[in-house]
């Protein structure tokens, strides 16, 4: 089985996702570079997709950002499993009553975006 996943894009991905956890952290590049003892055009270029951290650095992030390395990855995944899974952790922080309420909701809206491209 061939993935059809460009570099350069997954790269891109990534780096939006380290943005976001980094933003939702309350970190600055600037934080996040210090901490990591490099420069802040590093962080910056890590961002924007230029270079990709290798795990090591990936596991550095997530230990500053609370999260896992997975989710670093993940969350910027075009694979249908990783998005699934994303899902799938956020409704098992629910309540029974609220995941039946947001499985109706995307239930819903599935149909929606069906009717949509038809």
């Amino acid at each position: 089985m061939k993935l059809n996943l460009n570099h350069s894009e997954i790269n891109r991905r990534i780096g939006k996702t380290i943005a976001k956890y980094r933003q939702q952290s309350g970190y600055t590049q600037e934080q996040v570079a210090e901490i990591l003892q490099i420069g802040n055009e590093a962080v910056s270029r890590m961002e924007r997709g230029l270079i990709m951290p290798n795990v090591a650095r990936l596991m550095e992030l997530a230990e500053i950002f609370q999260c896992t390395a997975a989710d670093l990855i993940a969350d910027g995944s075009p694979r249908l499993f990783d998005k699934t899974h994303h899902l799938h952790l956020m409704m098992s922080e629910l309540a029974e009553h609220d995941r039946e309420l947001m499985l109706h909701f995307l239930e819903r809206f599935t149909l929606r975006l069906k009717q949509a491209q038809a």
